[in-house]
Formats: structure tokens, C-alpha cells, sequence
């Protein structure tokens, strides 16, 4: 089963839509609002022509089929809160990627990170079928692989000098996955009442 292109999930308090050309400016307001938080990214989307570019990545990829990126609707506002994706999509391997994520200052601490994973992991798992989901970060980001383990993410191993940041830095890259033989427990004690 391949990932139609107008993919829309949902949860009571977020929508993940594919986000268009016409979400750059909500993304960059959002973006340029932190410029911090690009440190561990692999552009700094708070400079336009980076997320200019990262928004034709996430499209090729998209085309390409190894890749499905979302805008992140916050349900209560109605806002684009962020985004997020599903790539590096192996469907004879039966595994995908959940990353490229990020939210606004305004929308941390909210939930919708939660509800956002739950919706993809649910899909992975449930609707896909796959067996495993992954997830990645920079081994200096503590905030994201605190999440990462929130979401049930088991700690796999680290890759060093993994890939090239937008500053030249080289990230040290460390992955965390959920197999699908894991996800009843998970969905059952994590995400227990998140619809």
C-alpha cells in the first residue's frame, strides 16, 4: 500500500495536511520567531532562502515517493503550528522515517508533538503495516531525544559525524525506533486516549 499524495491525518487536537508552496510565509513567521532552535537542524529555516530550499527538498522528496511532509494544524486555532514528516519510506522494508520536525515557540509543551507522532505512528503501523518506525537527532539535542523516548522510542545507537549542518558543523546523529510488536503497549500506555 503506497501513501496517497493529499494524505491528511488527524487527532482531536491536531491535522498533519501536505503542506504547499502557500504555507512558506506561516513557516517562516513561525521559524524566524527562534532562531535558536536551528542549531540542531539541518537548515536554519529562520533565513528564507534555507527554508526556500528546504521546502523544495521536502517537494522532490515527496515526488521521489520517499518522503510525505506535513504542515502541523493546531485544531483549537486553527494555525499552522509546524511541521513535520514521514520520509525515508522503504516499503519493501516495511520501515519509515519520522523526523523533520519542528513546532513554533508557541505550540512546545502543548501536546500537539504527541498527538502529531501518534497520528503517524498509528498510520505506519496500523494502516501501512510496517514493522519498524525511526527516528533520528543530534546526539547535543537533549530536548528532542527526551521526546523521542516519550513517544516510546528505544535508544539504537549513535552515527558519527552523520551529516553536514547548515553552519558546517558535522552532527553526531542518534537514532531511536518502535517496532511494530512493541506499538499495542506503546499506543496503550503513551498515547492511551489520544484520538
Amino acid at each position: 500500500m503506497m501513501m496517497p499524495a493529499d494524505l491528511h491525518l488527524e487527532t482531536s487536537k491536531v491535522l498533519l495536511r501536505p503542506f504547499t508552496d502557500s504555507d512558506r510565509d506561516a513557516f517562516f513567521l513561525l521559524a524566524a520567531q527562534d532562531p535558536e532552535m536551528w542549531n540542531y537542524f539541518s537548515l536554519n529555516l529562520s533565513d528564507e532562502q534555507q527554508l526556500h530550499r528546504w521546502m523544495q527538498m521536502a517537494a522532490a522528496d515527496k515526488q521521489s515517493g520517499s518522503r510525505m511532509p506535513f504542515a502541523i494544524i493546531d485544531k483549537a486555532s486553527g494555525q499552522i503550528a509546524g511541521s513535520s514528516s514521514m520520509g525515508n519510506i522503504a516499503y519493501h522494508d516495511l520501515r519509515l522515517e519520522i523526523g523533520w520536525s519542528w513546532l513554533g515557540p508557541a505550540f512546545r509543551s502543548t501536546g500537539l508533538n504527541l498527538h502529531a507522532k501518534y497520528s503517524m505512528m498509528r498510520y505506519a503501523f496500523e494502516t501501512l503495516e510496517f514493522e519498524r518506525v525511526e527516528f533520528k537527532t543530534d546526539v547535543q539535542n537533549a530536548r528532542a531525544r527526551r521526546g523521542l523516548e516519550k513517544v516510546g522510542g528505544v535508544e539504537e545507537g549513535i552515527l558519527r559525524s552523520h551529516m553536514t549542518m547548515w553552519n558546517n558543523r558535522r552532527r553526531t546523529s542518534v537514532y531511536y525506533s518502535v517496532l511494530k510488536n512493541e506499538w499495542p503497549t506503546v499506543k496503550s500506555t503513551i498515547f492511551a486516549g489520544l484520538d
